[in-house]
C-alpha cells in the first residue's frame, strides 16, 4: 500500500539550497576555465570572452519576448469553444413564418 505522504527529493528547501548552491559552483568553474581553454572558433566575434554566456542569454530572452508576443496574436476567448450550456434560440411563433 502507498503512503499518501510521499516526500519528492526538492520537498526539502535544503536540498534545494544544495542544488543552487552547486549549480552556482559549476557556473563559477566553466567562467574560470574560459580563461585558461583556448577555443577553435570560426567568428571573430566568437573571440569575446563571455559571448556564448551572452549568447545563449540574448537568446532566451527573445524567445520569452517572441512568445508574449505569440500569445497576444493567437490567444482566444475564454469561452472560444462556446459555454457547456445550449445558447439560447430565437423563439419563432407559429405565425412568423
Amino acid at each position: 500500500m502507498m503512503s499518501t505522504s510521499n516526500k519528492h527529493f526538492f520537498d526539502n528547501p535544503k536540498n534545494v539550497q544544495l542544488l543552487i548552491r552547486g549549480l552556482y559552483v559549476c557556473c563559477g568553474i566553466l567562467i574560470l576555465l574560459e580563461f585558461f581553454i583556448s577555443r577553435y572558433s570560426k567568428h571573430p566575434i566568437e573571440w569575446i570572452w563571455g559571448f556564448y554566456p551572452l549568447y545563449g542569454f540574448v537568446g532566451c530572452v527573445i524567445l520569452v519576448l517572441v512568445a508574449k508576443w505569440l500569445r497576444k496574436l493567437l490567444m482566444r476567448d475564454e469561452n472560444y469553444y462556446g459555454d457547456k450550456e445550449e445558447p439560447e434560440t430565437p423563439h419563432i411563433s407559429k405565425g412568423e413564418h
